[in-house]
């Protein structure tokens, strides 16, 4: 039976809104999480509908977005500033990067607005809050799926093989759906608090890319920089990609190794901060 004050379009696992005076522990918080899969689950197919509902394309907007940055970045890099890419085509080579970046710019920047944009279920009912952005990364992932075909058929074009290496590329993802998450967390906590959030995000977003070998090789980074290059954790991400998918190698341990680091940090630091300050939501909302 559904519970007074609460929406009918709210699965039944959520419950009335309790006393929340201080933040739970970490442990207990993810158990919490773990309670709740169903609900974070059913959030991601209502955001995955919500997402291209009333749109002409629909899903297929997940392959225009990295397909026409490839095209772009191509001409440009082919035409007017050649770049060296060790025998690789450039537009399967930008592609490789392109396609995990968008998983994560869209990622972050849906989850910046996620909370704020939810205002009547986090006033009314009470259930982990994190569902939300979390519910966007996981609605991402499936974009990023779809836009994956087009990745396949560059692959058939250009002629390059299916690597064993590929096996590994799972394991890269998940280190970058760690740190999408965590990045997610804190801005969408951060957005409640300070609204201006919403339009900084992009402008950071696309600088973070123009400091990432996205549409460049890591080889033109000058050595005396590459240091401070490998403590961008999606350094490390992206170089993995082309290593496992464009040239059949292993990644390059060290970058992986700490871009793996650097996200958990990212993770767990971010998502003690939004345990912390969750209770403030209803009221600044």
């Amino acid at each position: 039976m559904r519970e007074p004050g609460t929406s009918s379009t709210i699965p039944p696992k959520v419950r009335t809104i309790h006393a929340w005076d201080r933040g739970p522990g970490l442990f207990q918080a993810l158990a919490e999480l773990y309670h709740h899969r169903e609900l974070l689950a059913a959030w991601t197919i209502r955001e995955i509908k919500v997402r291209y509902k009333q749109t002409l394309l629909g899903a297929l907007w997940a392959i225009l977005q990295p397909s026409i940055l490839m095209v772009l970045f191509s001409l440009i890099f082919t035409t007017f500033i050649p770049v060296s890419t060790d025998g690789i085509a450039y537009p399967i080579f930008s592609y490789t990067a392109i396609l995990p970046w968008t998983f994560f710019a869209n990622a972050v920047t849906f989850s910046a607005l996620s909370l704020v944009n939810n205002i009547n279920l986090i006033t009314k009912t009470y259930f982990p809050r994190e569902i939300i952005p979390l519910a966007v990364v996981a609605a991402s992932c499936f974009d990023l799926l779809i836009a994956a075909a087009v990745f396949v058929g560059m692959m058939v074009y250009y002629g390059v093989p299916l690597y064993e290496t590929a096996l590994l590329v799972p394991v890269v993802l998940l280190v970058q759906v760690l740190l999408t998450m965590g990045i997610a967390l804190f801005v969408a906590a951060l957005n409640v608090f300070y609204r201006d959030v919403r339009f900084i995000v992009p402008l950071l977003l696309q600088a973070w890319m123009y400091a990432t070998p996205v549409i460049y090789p890591l080889s033109v980074v000058p050595a005396r920089f590459r240091f401070l290059y490998m403590l961008n954790p999606m350094t490390g991400l992206i170089e993995s990609y082309r290593a496992l998918l464009l040239y059949g190698k292993l990644p390059p341990w060290a970058d992986l190794g700490s871009a793996t680091v650097i996200s958990l940090v990212i993770l767990w630091l971010a998502y003690r901060w939004f345990k912390r300050v969750e209770k403030n939501f209803a009221d600044l909302i």
